[in-house]
């Protein structure tokens, strides 16, 4: 699809002082979709980003795909950002999960509870083309980029952000999409609770030779969850999870070398496999913000809440703070209430928080118990996997959950207009 659409982005540096009614600091997958929805919805937005949008959409920047649910699917649509990503997402239709070399596994068909795939996968720098594109399409969206916020000043009446560059933005509500490293929750002085699991997520892209039928496979190691997830075509994106300590020197190795050693773990049900993209790694960490708001600021995505891979749903949940707060903020003004009033943020994290922490309760819970290979324990865990795989009740529960349609959902994630 075509992608010529202008970026939009403010450049000049004449402009002293700007305005909008939210103000999002951060223009990656979840500040960016946010803007989108926000702006297709009416409401004036300023999206500042410290790099260059182009940049970070530029293949072979990043090497990561992201699983995005049926739920999370529905919001980006909402927003009108799937159709200029929708070619190049690859549905998952199964779940194949296995725990190293048992014969005991646990299988999911989409075919079980509907016609829709469980989710889709799609490179993370095309996510950001698109959704780059689409604020580019939408007149009340503005992006100053490559720029950073240096100062917040917030009160009753608003919030001033001062800009590295002097320049200052004023708006009833500033919203941090901005990070693990958050520059506006460190600005508000809300703390954040930190874990270290030792590992690393290294990540890349395989080619293969048979068809992958849309069947993403789950492999619990040792060292931590191995993910082959299908991308379009006969390609894969790889999770790989490893110790901490060992990850520079698989990445640092030979192509020959580390798809040697890739190749040990991933195995030969799909034919030989190639490397098809770069490789990277992330030290894998749990985080949580104290609290999500604070006076006229909220804090979504990984700037509120920072999870492990295992499960797959770190961007989706990121993504129903997208559609939760946009949500509250509509409805807000649609009532002619203040949008940054407290009474409107307080239902947001009322809504979000519970939701987030059991998340992250649920995958670390996942991680200690299938990142070693500890005899009671995995006995414990075959046993867990085969039970739920002869239980239908159970199991649909679970596929559901990996679609993302369990909860309360906000609108967007039903499917619904704001």
């Amino acid at each position: 699809m075509n992608m010529s659409t202008r970026m939009p982005q403010i450049n000049s540096r004449t402009t002293a002082s700007l305005s909008a009614e939210i103000l999002i600091v951060g223009g990656g997958p979840v500040g960016g979709l946010t803007a989108c929805a926000l702006a297709q919805a009416g409401m004036s937005v300023l999206v500042v980003e410290a790099a260059d949008p182009a940049e970070l959409a530029r293949p072979g920047t990043d090497g990561r795909s992201i699983a995005i649910a049926l739920s999370a699917k529905r919001v980006f649509d909402g927003a009108g950002v799937w159709p200029l990503l929708a070619e190049e997402a690859g549905p998952i239709l199964q779940i194949r999960v296995t725990d190293g070399a048992s014969p005991l596994f646990l299988h999911y068909d989409h075919d079980a509870i509907g016609d829709q795939p469980f989710g889709w996968i799609v490179e993370n720098t095309i996510i950001r083309r698109a959704i780059h594109h689409r604020l580019g399409q939408l007149p009340s969206a503005q992006v100053i980029a490559p720029a950073r916020v240096s100062g917040l000043t917030r009160d009753r009446d608003g919030v001033t952000a001062t800009l590295t560059d002097g320049r200052t933005i004023r708006a009833s509500l500033v919203v941090g999409a901005d990070g693990r490293g958050s520059t506006v929750r460190q600005l508000a002085g809300i703390g954040v609770q930190r874990f270290g699991y030792g590992q690393s997520g290294i990540v890349t892209t395989v080619a293969h030779e048979k068809p992958h039928q849309g069947i993403a496979h789950e492999r619990f190691l040792p060292s931590g969850p191995f993910a082959i997830l299908p991308m379009t075509g006969n390609r894969s994106s790889i999770v790989w999870t490893e110790r901490l300590h060992l990850a520079d020197a698989i990445i640092g190795q030979s192509d020959e070398s580390f798809l040697a050693e890739l190749s040990t773990r991933f195995g030969d049900f799909l034919g030989p496999v190639s490397l098809a993209g770069p490789r990277f790694h992330y030290p894998l960490t749990l985080q949580l913000a104290d609290r999500a708001i604070a006076e006229r600021l909220v804090l979504i995505g990984d700037a509120a809440h920072g999870m492990h891979p295992v499960a797959g749903q770190g961007m989706n949940m990121g993504i129903r703070d997208v559609a939760a707060l946009a949500e509250v903020v509509i409805d807000a003004r649609r009532l002619g209430l203040d949008i940054g009033t407290a009474d409107v943020l307080n239902r947001y994290q009322r809504w979000r928080r519970f939701d987030n922490m059991l998340m992250l309760g649920l995958t670390d819970v996942l991680v200690r118990l299938f990142s070693n290979d500890v005899a009671p324990l995995k006995l414990a865990r075959d046993l867990g996997l085969a039970a739920i795989q002869a239980m239908p009740g159970a199991k649909r529960f679970f596929m559901k959950h990996a679609m993302g349609v369990v909860g309360d959902l906000p609108r967007m994630m039903r499917g619904e207009a704001l």
